[in-house]
């Protein structure tokens, strides 16, 4: 018997800190387990409506992402099919459409997945311009990384442990976790929160 289409999707932006916990997760199940080929493994980052395709190609989906249910910070999530809502997330770009809409699109279009399973981790800081995963959330990786091996076991998928040779990475490189670490400026080089300049409305009219 033909073995469903599965797609295993990290969406968030690395650029704000804990909203790029879906993105590391995703990239630290390509880097350690070999899938079966039936699944694909997609770094969605903030691709929008770019990712419906995706979506409604896969019968069974694996979403990794930062949400907030106001639990403790770092606390992991597991919501399955029917308890997944077609939830609103907070758009960290202007031009990110949310996966709200995606989810909508796929089910209009009569083609949402049959099974759909959300892991995800309650954000601990978000307004961190280009920080990276927070200490509590980023301890939680390779346990989401193991809560999407389990699920896909249940669904008859089982993953295969890589020999530790090197992998074609899921982002480009700068955007990998150790380059985008190691290339951060000091938060005396770059503002962390945004431009000053827009943020105090008062600092406009002291100039004019």
């Amino acid at each position: 018997m033909e073995q469903p289409a599965v797609l295993v999707l990290g969406i968030g932006n690395v650029l704000w800190a804990d909203e790029g916990f879906g993105v590391r997760a995703v990239e630290a199940l390509h880097r350690r387990w070999q899938l079966p080929d039936q699944v694909s493994v997609v770094d969605g980052g903030t691709q929008g409506m770019v990712l419906l395709e995706h979506v409604c190609s896969a019968e069974r989906v694996i979403v990794f992402d930062a949400i907030d249910y106001q639990l403790p910070p770092g606390t992991l999530r597991v919501l399955r099919d029917a308890e997944v809502p077609v939830w609103s997330g907070t758009a960290m770009s202007l031009h990110q459409a949310t996966f709200q809409e995606l989810l909508s699109l796929a089910r209009l279009r009569g083609r949402f997945p049959a099974r759909i399973t959300l892991i995800g981790v309650q954000a601990d800081r978000l307004d961190d311009l280009g920080g990276s995963l927070t200490p509590l959330v980023r301890a939680r990786v390779d346990e989401a990384a193991a809560l999407a091996l389990a699920e896909l076991a249940a669904w008859g998928l089982d993953a295969v442990a890589r020999d530790g040779q090197p992998v074609e990475p899921l982002s480009p490189g700068a955007l990998a976790l150790h380059d985008y670490e190691s290339g951060r400026p000091s938060a005396a080089a770059a503002c962390r929160i945004g431009d000053s300049r827009f943020m105090n409305p008062l600092s406009g009219a002291a100039g004019s």
